[in-house]
């Protein structure tokens, strides 16, 4: 038998769903077990950081790196187990997009922070206190990461290898990115482990392809023909801008995709790619019809960019410098 290979596995900022991902391959987790030393996996083993500092440059086989960057001790780890890895994978919607943690990028870190410790509908701390980097207590100084101005996804902090995408990826969708891990069987550097198509490709609804959008409906106001494209018949549906690969479960319990899979190859922005898709089924040609049709779509660039707002091409506010992120670093 070969030499087992060293696998970490480690969460930024996520939910924890990419891991849970990993547990529901089941008991193929003991067919990557045979295969793989696993060296840190914070959800599951008490693996320590200083394990990880203590080993070489590229001791480290592969690295499964799922959520975002939104801060200091993130960041550190993400470019500790790049240096420690020979083979880093962004893994998930948060590590390859930004994912939903990534919303919060529409607003500054000063309004989220007020909005969550001093504004709350079920604050009531007359004293308005906020977590901060470093505090003094009888024991001794306790400190906190400095958190960024934004989330970022892996791959604007580190270079990334390969990207496995979803909110979570399915357990199959892991076993395929594992056994070609594992076998070293991967495509060129930099390419998704997944299917190219979109998911409107996989989707077996019924599409006419016609202009048929009069009004937006939101999932739960009508009860949608279980057999007939969602976003024909008026609901938001973003697998014409969305890779396949899923299994499309979401469509299959008459609910539309929101995107966790990502753009297909060639699209550059999945929101715009999405808002090309959904304008172009509009069934009108008059502007004001048109803007009152539009107008039933609420919170757009939430909506169209569920998982990649920090990807996006209107990813930073207009009020916004590029060196926050770096100012906030140097501040670490």
């Amino acid at each position: 038998m070969s030499e087992k290979i060293k696998l970490a596995l480690y969460w930024g900022a996520s939910c924890g769903g990419c891991d849970v991902a990993v547990l529901d391959t089941n008991e193929k987790l003991l067919d990557i077990a045979a295969s793989a030393d696993i060296v840190l996996w914070p959800i599951a083993a008490d693996g320590k950081h200083q394990d990880i500092e203590n080993m070489a440059d590229g001791e480290i086989d592969v690295c499964l790196f799922n959520g975002g960057v939104r801060n200091s001790e993130v960041e550190h780890m993400a470019k500790l187990l790049r240096a420690k890895s020979k083979t880093l994978v962004a893994v998930g919607a948060c590590a390859t997009l930004g994912g939903i943690p990534g919303l919060a990028n529409q607003y500054t870190r000063e309004s989220l922070m007020k909005r969550v410790y001093n504004d709350g509908d079920t604050i009531r701390d007359i004293n308005a206190t906020r977590p901060t980097v470093t505090s003094h207590v009888p024991e001794g100084e306790l400190s906190l990461p400095t958190l960024f101005e934004k989330v970022s996804p892996l791959d604007k902090v580190v270079k990334v290898d390969y990207y496995l995408p979803g909110c979570p990826p399915t357990p199959e969708s892991v076993m395929v990115a594992v056994g070609a891990l594992l076998s070293g069987n991967l495509p060129e550097l930099g390419s998704v482990i997944g299917n190219a198509k979109t998911l409107c490709d996989e989707c077996k609804r019924e599409k006419s392809n016609t202009r048929s959008i009069s009004k937006f409906h939101r999932p739960h106001e009508i009860i949608a023909d279980p057999n007939k494209c969602l976003l024909e018949q008026g609901i938001v549906c973003a697998g014409p801008a969305t890779r396949g690969g899923c299994g499309a479960g979401c469509i299959s319990a008459n609910m539309p995709c929101r995107g966790c899979y990502g753009p297909p190859d060639g699209v550059l922005d999945q929101g715009a790619k999405l808002l090309s898709a959904v304008a172009s089924l509009i069934a009108s040609d008059d502007e004001a019809e048109i803007e009152r049709i539009a107008a039933g779509i609420r919170d757009t660039f939430g909506l169209f960019c569920s998982f990649s707002v920090p990807s996006s091409m209107l990813s930073t506010r207009p009020t916004d410098s590029d060196d926050e992120n770096e100012a906030d670093r140097r501040a670490a």
